[in-house]
């Protein structure tokens, strides 16, 4: 058997239920497939969506933010002087684009610092990235400049 084969069916919606039409219809009889009793089984019944059955609801539940959070700070993503060393040439300017540019930070990174692991022997420039102390050393030792 195909499927090209199967033939077509005349009535492929089905009737919908009667609901509420006695016991004859076979479906729910005097209840009409609600169940039985509640606030659900009854005529008019709306409940809002986050309504519990009268537990206090889970936003309320839930404590409300108060002052500031660890997770409010912009963490720094951190670069060593070796990762600028391999991928900059003498007198390149190292910005927070140009280091996106390279792939070297991801393009959502809003912070960047510059830490002095690793050495570095060509002269850039670096413009409105915070570097350590020991990176700043290294670097203006080298001939290069902070801006």
């Amino acid at each position: 058997m195909h499927l090209d084969s199967i033939p077509r069916r005349k009535n492929r919606t089905g009737k919908a239920k009667r609901l509420g039409r006695g016991y004859g219809s076979g479906v729910g009889g005097h209840t009409a497939t609600r169940g039985t009793k509640g606030q659900k089984s009854r005529a008019g019944h709306k409940s809002l969506l986050f309504f519990e059955g009268g537990n206090v609801p889970f936003f309320r539940r839930m404590p409300k933010k108060k002052g500031f959070n660890k997770s409010d700070k912009v963490e720094a993503t951190a670069i060593n002087l070796d990762i600028l060393e391999k991928n900059f040439k003498a007198g390149e300017t190292v910005t927070i684009d140009s280091l996106k540019e390279k792939a070297l930070i991801a393009k959502k990174t809003l912070s960047v610092k510059i830490l002095g692991s690793g050495d570095i022997s060509k002269k850039i420039l670096i413009e409105g990235i915070p570097a350590s102390e020991t990176a700043k050393e290294k670097v203006l030792k080298a001939g290069g400049t902070i801006k």
